[in-house]
């Protein structure tokens, strides 16, 4: 399918994902009822405002947020490590911020206070990451180096949280801290949007400008400085607008896997390994994916599911198909 029908049909799977999820949950509204509500402002149902504005619309709109995100911050390593394995934790930024979570609720901090140390505690991890591989300099392996820089930082932090989980309150902070690490968007409100929607904005327009560049990075590190491209500067620049969004997005709703992993896969197989055509894409498509999550863990049982596991129930199978159709293909 050509690049622009292709955007059109997933914007258009994202609109009628947003329909589905206004209308489904404890109080159920028809998508005849929420559009005409949105657009005139008037209706006869006195909680139907209460229900769109304060409940569903900050859980949707965080949900397409987090869910592009994350898959584009996917994609955008995946293209530039040269490796569909890669996803946007690689580099410790995940488990930094669920330790800089979980300090602040065992310090008991207030919702903003664990926000922010999730989102300084996934930045610095990374900076840690960037910082070792950089003392390194081992040019020829300078990618290999800071992969395996990522890993030893995020077992770093992993331990940490083990340790912050096992000093916590087993009757009131322990339950916090293992129920934040699942992830979950039931908490959102619409004021604590704007700030993390700017930076989520911010890191992705980096993203998707550097699609051509990551075009070019994708036949080789010589090939790529043949052509002028300086491969450093190029790095530097898609990790930290990556990080940036990935941090916003852990700090707002928690950790939340495989969207960044699986997404771009599907992205590729849609519309071929162009970047500027694959970024957009994955962003359209993990929103989706995200926001249909969403609305699964809040609808299938009494209870809310945390949206971390439902993506990883669904991710992994789902993961395992994409391996099976394209075990005979190369990167």
């Amino acid at each position: 399918m050509k690049p622009f029908p292709l955007l059109l049909l997933s914007t258009a799977i994202l609109l009628m994902a947003v329909l589905l999820s206004l209308g489904i949950g404890r109080y159920p509204v028809t998508p005849g009822a929420a559009l005409s509500f949105l657009v005139s402002g008037e209706t006869l149902d006195p909680h139907l405002q209460t229900v769109l504005f304060r409940i569903r619309l900050p859980r949707i709109i965080a949900a397409i947020g987090a869910g592009g995100a994350l898959a584009l911050a996917g994609a955008a390593y995946q293209g530039m490590f040269r490796n569909p394995m890669v996803s946007p934790d690689i580099l410790g930024v995940s488990s930094g911020a669920g330790f800089g979570a979980a300090l602040a609720i065992l310090l008991a901090l207030p919702v903003a206070g664990v926000q922010a140390s999730a989102f300084a505690g996934g930045l610095a991890a990374v900076l840690l990451a960037v910082a070792i591989s950089l003392s390194v300099k081992k040019e020829n392996n300078s990618t290999l180096v800071l992969v395996l820089s990522g890993i030893i930082i995020s077992a770093l932090f992993s331990a940490l949280i083990a340790l912050v989980k096992f000093t916590a309150d087993p009757e009131n902070r322990l339950p916090a801290i293992t129920f934040w690490l699942m992830g979950s968007l039931a908490d959102i409100r619409m004021q604590e949007l704007p700030a993390v929607l700017l930076l989520v904005l911010a890191g992705s327009l980096a993203v998707i400008l550097s699609g051509w560049k990551l075009n070019v990075l994708s036949f080789g590190e010589d090939e790529a400085k043949t052509l002028g491209i300086h491969t450093t500067r190029l790095r530097m620049l898609v990790i930290t607008a990556a990080t940036l969004i990935t941090a916003s997005v852990i700090a707002l709703c928690g950790l939340v896997g495989w969207i960044g992993l699986v997404v771009p896969h599907i992205a590729r197989m849609l519309g071929g390994p162009d970047h500027r055509l694959q970024l957009p894409l994955s962003f359209l498509l993990g929103g989706s994916a995200l926001l249909l999550f969403d609305t699964i863990a809040r609808t299938i049982s009494a209870s809310e599911i945390p949206i971390g596991i439902i993506t990883a129930l669904a991710g992994a199978p789902f993961f395992i198909a994409i391996l099976k159709l394209k075990a005979k293909q190369s990167w």
